[in-house]
């Protein structure tokens, strides 16, 4: 495996209160949680780095329900969870170095190989890279290092990051893969795919 000039930032520190439990500790049809799943993914991208953002209740749940996590894994605390994304957003980016950061939400399971490869493969045509199928975008976005110095010196923590992007050049990348639109949010919704997944 080839190591890239790229790092992962996945968040976990929201409070799933619409699926009733924490999303990162919902089970792929393999077992594997939704984090161990993520957090793997992008280890066998080849991911130099990879951050996950906890709040305080998730990171006790970890210690309460160990997860087999790759050896490059840091785990960073937002005790400020009511900032929302943006403020784990740039918790998490003071961990990395690498030129260019992958953002991903726990809601969607999958980072494949194929859509990463597509993606990391277009990080210089935009500050912003962002997937699309059937002209709508999908996750996960590949920010550069100008972005992330800029998220890292913003002084307003609760600002919405999908406007914050709107500033800068993006680049978007037509995929032929359906998982970059998904969105699990309730737990008819995890139902639902898990169901589907196990049909495959």
């Amino acid at each position: 495996m080839i190591k890239k000039d790229c790092s992962a930032l996945i968040l976990v520190a929201g409070n799933s209160s619409r699926m009733g439990s924490p999303k990162f500790l919902l089970k792929m049809p393999d077992g594997a949680s939704f984090l161990e799943s993520l957090a793997h993914q992008y280890a066998g991208f080849g991911c130099t780095e990879i951050v996950v953002v906890l709040s305080k209740e998730g990171l006790q749940l970890i210690k309460d329900k160990p997860q087999h996590l790759p050896s490059q894994i840091q785990i960073v605390i937002n005790t400020h969870i009511e900032f929302g994304r943006f403020y784990s957003i740039k918790k998490g980016l003071k961990q990395l170095s690498t030129e260019s950061v992958f953002i991903h939400n726990i809601d969607n399971p999958y980072a494949n190989k194929n859509v990463l490869e597509q993606i990391y493969k277009a990080k210089l045509e935009g500050e912003v890279i962002k997937p699309i199928l059937n002209g709508k975008g999908g996750h996960p976005v590949l920010i550069s290092k100008r972005v992330c110095e800029l998220i890292l010196n913003e002084n307003n923590n609760d600002q919405n990051f999908k406007v914050f992007l709107n500033n800068f050049s993006t680049k978007k990348v037509e995929v032929k893969d359906e998982t970059v639109l998904l969105n699990i949010n309730t737990y008819d919704e995890y139902l639902e795919f898990y169901s589907r997944e196990i049909k495959r």
